[in-house]
């Protein structure tokens, strides 16, 4: 079981729908606040990836032996590359005080909305299918293969997140600096509130104790 801290943040959303780039702000404006929780997939590294920090990059064999020891929190297999957080990798960033950011993908989402975690569930949403492809497009990094692979999966996931109660909010990153705005601003309330909800908690009952005390005399 991981230990019990600030709400996670679940940020969601098809690939090249900016996710990184609103993440990196965040982390860049806030380090002492957040924390990143790193990732293991099977796929290879791309150009500039560094193990451990960008990913835990593993074999599948490996992959599938964590799994099997109960080692993650979710997994799942996205374009043919399996994905997951470990419950390690979160007890790290919870252990520095600080809220755990997981990047993850449509059934890591279900599985954690599941646990005991209560995290802020954040769907980004691109401007368009078609701004999607150009996005990937531009990254050279994709055979047409793999990048019609990643469109496929791009609807789905955009179905998904349009639905009501699948996510706290939905962000329409059709500009950068509104998106990142209503991010921030989302986040930085539902964690105040969950602060509030712990101070209340923690005076109640001091303050029944009290009134029990004045009425015995």
């Amino acid at each position: 079981m991981v230990k019990q801290g600030p709400r996670p943040l679940v940020i969601c959303g098809p690939s090249g729908s900016g996710k990184s780039t609103l993440l990196k702000q965040l982390f860049k404006e806030l380090p002492e606040t957040f924390g990143f929780s790193v990732s293991h997939t099977t796929r290879k590294p791309r150009p500039g990836e560094e193990n451990g920090v960008h990913y835990h990059f593993v074999s599948i064999e490996e992959m599938q032996a964590a799994i099997e020891r109960g080692d993650f929190l979710e997994h799942a297999t996205f374009s043919g590359n399996m994905y997951g957080t470990s419950k390690q990798s979160v007890r790290n960033v919870q252990n520095m005080g600080k809220v755990c950011v997981l990047d993850i993908e449509i059934e890591g989402v279900k599985q954690i909305r599941n646990s005991d975690l209560n995290p802020i569930l954040v769907f980004i949403y691109p401007p368009s299918l078609q701004e999607l492809e150009n996005r990937l497009r531009n990254r050279k990094t994709e055979t047409e293969e793999s990048l019609q692979k990643r469109l496929k999966t791009a609807k789905t996931e955009m179905e998904y997140g349009k639905v009501p109660g699948n996510f706290h909010i939905v962000i329409h990153n059709y500009e950068l600096t509104m998106a990142y705005q209503a991010l921030r601003d989302f986040v930085l309330k539902e964690l105040e509130t969950q602060r509030d909800e712990e101070r209340n908690a923690s005076i109640t009952p001091v303050i029944r104790y009290i009134e029990l005390s004045e009425k015995d005399k």
